[in-house]
């Protein structure tokens, strides 16, 4: 018999205890593994930052031609846009051909951070990168460069093992603040790591890197547990943490949550090539089909909370900036990272800094991995 109370059926959320989401994921993740060594292996002297995006993005599709090939109306796609970001550029650097910066040619010394991230059904990976232009073993990276860059690696790498199911988010701000200081350097205030979710880079849970004493009395209180998946993000500079907006124009934004009747043709326009093309990931103007009116219709779905900029942000001159972006999986049986870009070298990055407190120390020696309690023998019966 049908029961005279209505009832609603919430769909489950699907995570990583299920194998095929896992499988997703990994998939994502080969592809951008593989993108970013392409952009990896062109980011020499001479290169151009707007074929270094185009590189980038470009891999990474066909990349996903290539995944998941018998589904076709399975969703595949950029889940965060090929960005250069080179010296005091902090972040999001990712011009449309006509922009200021686009021609931007590297040079050999330059400091250049990459990211990149694709989709499968919604399940996402992302991939960071720091790179320095012309540096080998008879040339490697030393100074403030090597300083923030070591600082990024040692700081993710810590990430990783906190992030073990029982832990919780305040203790990792503060291991990686301690991380960072003994190398000269601080983490970019508002830099924050999130748990990842299907279609959504930006959960629930969160890590604040380098939170003022406001932000961190209000910053919500997390536990990590077995299946989450997070996104870890590093920024690390040797200035003072401040970095200011950019004059450079925005390029990268992504649709929010908040809906709202949008006034302007241009307006309505855009968020439905957007909900079409990209969902809720981040993607930048340059791959809309009319980057004009995509900027224009931006202005008001901005300004309402629609849409969020992914702003430019600059550091000062003479200081150094080291990032290190991937996903990881927490599982009962560890924490697995599945995005890399280029195995830290520190033959190829000289620092004359290290980490000399004990606890941090023992922390990195410690493995990804979660040992399981043995079972004690039971005892024959008398």
């Amino acid at each position: 018999m049908s029961s005279s109370k209505t009832s609603s059926t919430k769909t489950p959320v699907a995570t990583i205890a299920d194998s095929n989401v896992v499988s997703k994921y990994k998939a994502a993740a080969e592809v951008v593994n593989g993108a970013i060594r392409k952009v990896l292996s062109a980011s020499k002297e001479g290169a151009k930052v707007i074929d270094l995006c185009k590189l980038g993005d470009a891999a990474i599709e066909v990349g996903l031609s290539k995944q998941y090939t018998k589904d076709k109306k399975m969703s595949k796609g950029i889940a965060y846009p090929t960005s250069v970001s080179v010296n005091t550029i902090v972040c999001h650097f990712s011009p449309g051909a006509s922009e200021e910066g686009a021609e931007q040619v590297l040079a050999v010394g330059d400091v250049v951070r990459l990211q990149m991230g694709a989709q499968i059904d919604g399940f996402a990976a992302v991939v960071g990168e720091t790179v320095v232009v012309g540096a080998s073993d008879a040339s490697p990276v030393t100074g403030k460069a090597a300083d923030a860059i070591a600082a990024a690696h040692f700081a993710g790498e810590a990430i990783q093992r906190l992030l073990k199911p029982g832990n919780r988010n305040m203790v990792v701000t503060d291991r990686v603040q301690k991380i960072a200081r003994a190398f000269g350097c601080k983490p970019i205030e508002n830099t924050v790591c999130h748990e990842q979710k299907q279609g959504d880079l930006d959960g629930d849970k969160q890590i604040i890197l380098n939170p003022t004493d406001e932000q961190r009395a209000a910053f919500p209180s997390c536990e990590f547990a077995p299946f989450e998946v997070y996104l870890v993000d590093v920024y690390v500079t040797t200035g003072d943490g401040h970095a200011k907006k950019s004059a450079l124009r925005t390029n990268i934004y992504k649709k929010t949550s908040t809906t709202y009747q949008l006034k302007t043709k241009a307006a309505r326009a855009v968020i439905n090539e957007v909900s079409q093309k990209f969902s809720k990931f981040p993607f930048t103007i340059r791959s809309c089909d009319d980057e004009r009116k995509t900027r224009m219709g931006m202005i008001e779905c901005t300004k309402v909370g629609v849409a969020q900029a992914f702003e430019i942000h600059e550091e000062k001159a003479g200081e150094a900036v080291g990032q290190i972006t991937f996903t990881v999986l927490v599982t009962p049986n560890g924490v697995e990272r599945i995005t890399q870009g280029a195995a830290f070298d520190p033959k190829l990055i000289q620092t004359d800094k290290k980490i000399e407190d004990t606890e941090l120390l023992e922390l990195l020696q410690t493995s990804t991995k979660i040992k399981k309690p043995t079972k004690k023998p039971v005892a024959p019966a008398a």
